[in-house]
Order: C-alpha cells, then structure tokens, then sequence
C-alpha cells in the first residue's frame, strides 16, 4: 500500500459515517435547499463532490469523460461514489511514483490550460469533499437533525 491509497481509505470511512446519516434524514429535508448554503441542500452537495472528483482524477487525470453512473436521485449516490472509489484507484496505480509531474489541465469554468500535479488533483478532491461534509452536517443540523461524528477517529 502506499500513502494515498491509506489516505482514501480513512477518506472512504469518514463518507460511510455521512452516508449513513444523510439516509436517517427524511428525503424532504435531504433536498431541501438552503439559503444560508447558497440554496445548495444535502443532495447536491453530495452531487457537486462526486462531479468533482469525476472532473480532476476521471476527466484531467484519466481522459475519461464517459462515466457509467448517473445522479438523478439519493439512491444512485453509493453507486456514484463506488464509481468514484474505483476512478481513485485507477488514478493512484496510474500517478504512483508521479505525483510532481504536471499536468496541463484546462481550469473549470475558464478557457485556461495550467499545469496541476495529480498531488494537486488528489489532494484538491479530498479537501474539496471534506468542505463540504461540513457543509452538509451543518445543514442537517439546522434542519434539526443532529449529526453523529463524522471526523476520523482513530
């Protein structure tokens, strides 16, 4: 094993924690957006993290731009993220021994090309998705669904 691949596995169990809370919360509140979140609700953000990872370590780290998941509803979420659990692989068995080559890859949301290392990339995802796990345990908690812990515990 390597260190990435120990890295995504405490990734993968801290997601089990929140994927075992967001499926206790009654789907209304599970997609009920939020103002104070920019409108963003449980769902997507979940979404918007999956989208993420697909972006960087499928798309600009692997060429991969057909994935065989969609997201149309809470119940694809694991499906989409065991897709994601898989994509990670590729990427670390592909980038190990690598991970300070740069890329050039294009920036979402602007016609530039910059070089990122798949240390970048990698790293990106997972501060990325742990953003927004606050993210979402805040909203469950303001929707009065108190959250169990879902930080790393040893």
């Amino acid at each position: 094993m390597n260190t990435f691949t120990d890295q995504y596995a405490l990734v993968k169990r801290t997601r089990e924690a929140l994927f075992t809370y967001c499926e206790s919360i009654p789907y209304e509140d599970y997609v009920h957006g939020l103002d104070e979140f920019s409108g963003a609700s449980m769902h997507y953000l979940l979404t918007h993290v999956a989208y993420c990872y697909r972006y960087w370590i499928g798309v600009q780290g692997l060429q991969i731009t057909e994935f065989k998941s969609a997201i149309h509803n809470e119940n694809e979420i694991r499906l989409v993220f065991l897709e994601i659990d898989r994509l990670v692989e590729r990427f670390i068995n592909k980038y190990q021994n690598r991970y300070k080559v740069p890329l050039i890859v294009k920036i979402p949301f602007q016609d530039e090309r910059e070089p990122r290392t798949p240390l970048y990339m990698f790293t990106h995802t997972i501060t990325h998705e742990f953003h927004h796990k606050g993210q979402i345990v805040a909203i469950g908690r303001h929707l009065g669904h108190i959250p169990p812990v879902t930080d790393l515990r040893a």
